[in-house]
């Protein structure tokens, strides 16, 4: 049956079960693309062997090189995704992102690794942007938070699966160092399991076309000279405008979210390099472990954060996402500062199971919270602002402040575990300051969205 319609104005949404299916598209294009650039996190030793680099540069590519351009590339699609047809961005850039996943398997030096992962960045700029817009479009107000969750599961089944996978290759290939593959030649451990990872993907971006374009809702229309109506596109300038009108809550939720992620993307690139170098554990061993204590915790984490904000918005909580976000980094400090400095790495690994769903919890309720204060006509490009500034300052300088902190404070690559202690529980505790001054900003944004929607109804 069709959701009930909450406005006599709009139609209904689509009927629950097929806007789950789209979900379920969505959600398996994220895991893949998690899995595309989490690999390298596993892959630390191999790659910094076989290219001959240290953690700094490591993490360049773990970070800067993806994110850079991801952010850079993320605003104008997040302007296309507003105007053009959402399953089709994301479809090509599927192709896109899973061809240079495969062209890292075939770096030889650290330049050409370098280009391929920039190749990454930008297929995958293509996706959340398009996919928030869709999934707000297909969901009422009430059931966005739960959905953009089940979405986000994708960072956590992905990076999960990527490790998963790592860590078994990596124990089936120990005998063997090298194969000779037709036409490729002799290739190593690492860069056949990013062939085989990223080839899939270029006939899987098939499925993008069996989700359809929902209408868009609440877009400015107009009626041409036949009398039909027409969405009309905001100009860049008022959405520029409408976002400076409501600067407080984007400096306060996206720097906010953003140093959160300094501490999960900084630590999950980090974790299993941390148990080699600390606990003496193989790369292949910590790879099924911990991804699988990502994949389960963190898969619950996000999902029991939407559903949260959910039922504290029902209670009436207007600001529940950002509440949910802002209790998440409080609780997770403690913890990232204890499991690297504790000596038993059973107890280190089972701090992790907690710190995983800490650290995935507020992932959902960020793009709800962002979706919930804009303007239907401004919703992708708001989203790409977000994943800018959360991907180009949590992923472009977590894993690379932990590496500095290493190579050039402690000087020691034995160190890593305190580099990872400090750079997390500092971030989250930025993070959790940052947001909570946010939750009085953001219920006046609230407020201000009605005025414009309200102006613009009055205007057609």
């Amino acid at each position: 049956m069709p959701e009930p319609n909450r406005d006599p104005i709009d139609p209904p949404y689509p009927s629950g079960p097929y806007a789950w299916y789209v979900v379920g598209v969505l959600t398996f294009v994220y895991i893949f693309s998690f899995i595309d650039r989490t690999l390298l996190n596993l892959l630390v030793a191999p790659i910094r062997r076989d290219l001959n680099i240290n953690d700094t540069e490591m993490s360049l590519l773990m970070g800067m090189a993806f994110a850079l351009f991801y952010t850079v590339f993320g605003i104008p699609l997040g302007r296309m995704a507003d105007s053009q047809s959402r399953r089709g961005l994301i479809a090509v850039g599927f192709v896109v992102w899973s061809l240079f996943t495969a062209g890292c398997g075939l770096a030889k030096n650290f330049w050409q690794m370098l280009l391929m992962r920039i190749g990454v960045g930008v297929g995958e700029a293509s996706l959340s942007p398009a996919a928030y817009s869709l999934i707000y479009d297909y969901f009422p107000p009430h059931r966005r938070a739960t959905a953009l969750s089940v979405y986000g599961t994708g960072i956590y089944l992905g990076g999960g699966l990527a490790l998963l996978l790592g860590g078994v290759v990596i124990k089936l290939s120990s005998a063997q160092e090298s194969w000779v593959l037709p036409i490729i030649g002799e290739t190593r451990p690492w860069q056949i399991i990013f062939l085989v990872v990223g080839l899939p993907g270029v006939i899987f971006s098939l499925l993008l076309f069996t989700v359809r374009e929902p209408l868009r809702r609440g877009m400015r229309q107009v009626r041409d000279a036949a009398g039909a109506l027409q969405q009309v596109e905001i100009p860049l300038r008022e959405v520029v405008a409408y976002i400076r009108a409501n600067k407080v809550t984007f400096l306060c939720h996206n720097l906010g979210i953003s140093l959160f992620a300094v501490s999960t993307y900084g630590a999950k690139a980090w974790i299993p390099t941390f148990f080699v170098r600390t606990h003496h554990w193989t790369s292949g061993d910590i790879g099924i472990q911990f991804g699988a204590i990502l994949a389960v915790c963190g898969t619950i984490g996000i999902i029991s954060g939407g559903r949260l904000a959910d039922y504290l918005a029902s209670r009436g909580h207007r600001e529940a996402n950002l509440r949910i976000m802002s209790l998440a980094p409080i609780f997770a400090a403690p913890i990232s500062l204890a499991f690297p400095l504790v000596e038993s790495p059973t107890l280190a690994l089972a701090l992790l199971v907690p710190l995983m769903f800490l650290m995935s919890a507020p992932y959902g309720c960020a793009p709800a919270a962002i979706t919930q204060i804009m303007p239907a006509p401004m919703r992708g490009q708001a989203a790409a602002l977000y994943l800018f500034v959360n991907v180009l300052i949590g992923l472009g300088c977590g894993p690379t402040a932990i590496a500095v902190m290493t190579d050039y404070v402690f000087h020691d690559d034995a160190m890593l575990r305190y580099s990872l202690a400090i750079v997390t529980a500092t971030a989250q505790v930025a993070s959790a300051i940052i947001l909570w001054f946010g939750l009085k900003p953001f219920v006046r944004s609230l407020d201000r969205l009605k005025d414009w929607n309200a102006a613009q109804s009055s205007a057609g």
